[in-house]
């Protein structure tokens, strides 16, 4: 995840929220450690169904996938169980978290209450570093429509939502938010696949907004405009919540078909 790393308020002077923006800044997951990269490529693929739900992961097979070191594996895959996005198991293995209906439901549900807070809070408390990592997040985001690549999309995506979150300066809320939104994005990228080209610029516009209102400090127009992103209405989590379960050993191809075929809430 993208931050910034300035700690010092006006004045020279160490503010709460600096300090919090500084200790995740400095966490053990810097984005320049391998495991963190590992980690993201990790993450990408369960969200895009490259590893499908159900499916089995070995840890020497991710080793060579993803050229990397065998720590760096067993650092991503905890990570990824504690956030419920991979399951472990003693003597049985690690295998990818189902998809499932209702911790959707509570996703979009929990995102829509916490990210426009978090969004108001970044127009009053992001500094220029990280105003700029907000705004540049979707650069390039009209070819990655014209070329039909998802995964850069979703990591866009996901880089936009996390450095929102971080520059909220509440560390305990970025810490909660950002899994939800793997978890609720895990949904909404499927259902992309199903989106043409002009819904999917038309997302873009809307994340655009959002950083506008942060650069501009406007934090009730900040609010408001995530709200817009996310697309939550008062009915919007009941209307995906009414779609079934999906089958946890469906391959990612129908299980896109489902998803998509049915109302659902947007994503951003």
């Amino acid at each position: 995840m993208d931050s910034g790393s300035g700690a010092e308020g006006a004045a020279g002077v160490v503010t709460p929220y600096a300090a919090a923006r500084s200790r995740v800044a400095l966490h053990d997951w810097s984005p320049e450690l391998q495991k963190a990269k590992v980690y993201e490529q990790i993450l990408l693929d369960i969200i895009l169904g490259q590893l499908a739900p159900g499916a089995r992961l070995d840890e020497q097979e991710l080793v060579k996938r993803y050229q990397a070191g065998l720590a760096g594996v067993r650092d991503a895959l905890g990570r990824l169980a504690l956030e419920g996005l991979v399951i472990r198991r003693a003597r049985s293995g690690t295998t990818v978290s189902p998809l499932d209906i209702i911790e959707v439901r509570q996703a979009f549900e929990a995102c829509g209450l916490i990210e426009p807070h978090c969004a108001a809070l970044a127009a009053i408390n992001a500094d220029d570093e990280e105003v700029a990592l907000i705004t540049r997040a979707f650069d390039g985001g009209e070819d990655a429509v014209r070329r039909r690549d998802h995964r850069a999309l979703v990591a866009m995506d996901q880089h936009f939502h996390a450095s929102v979150a971080i520059a909220s300066g509440n560390t305990t809320l970025a810490r909660i938010l950002i899994p939800l939104q793997h978890k609720a994005t895990r949904f909404w990228a499927y259902a992309m696949n199903d989106d043409g080209p002009d819904a999917q610029i038309a997302e873009l516009q809307r994340h655009r907004a959002v950083a506008a209102r942060i650069a501009k400090r406007d934090a009730e127009g900040a609010r408001e405009a995530m709200m817009a992103a996310l697309g939550i209405s008062a009915d919007s989590v009941n209307r995906v919540a009414g779609n079934p379960v999906v089958s946890t050993t469906q391959s990612p191809p129908q299980s896109a078909a489902i998803w998509a075929s049915r109302p659902r809430a947007r994503r951003g």
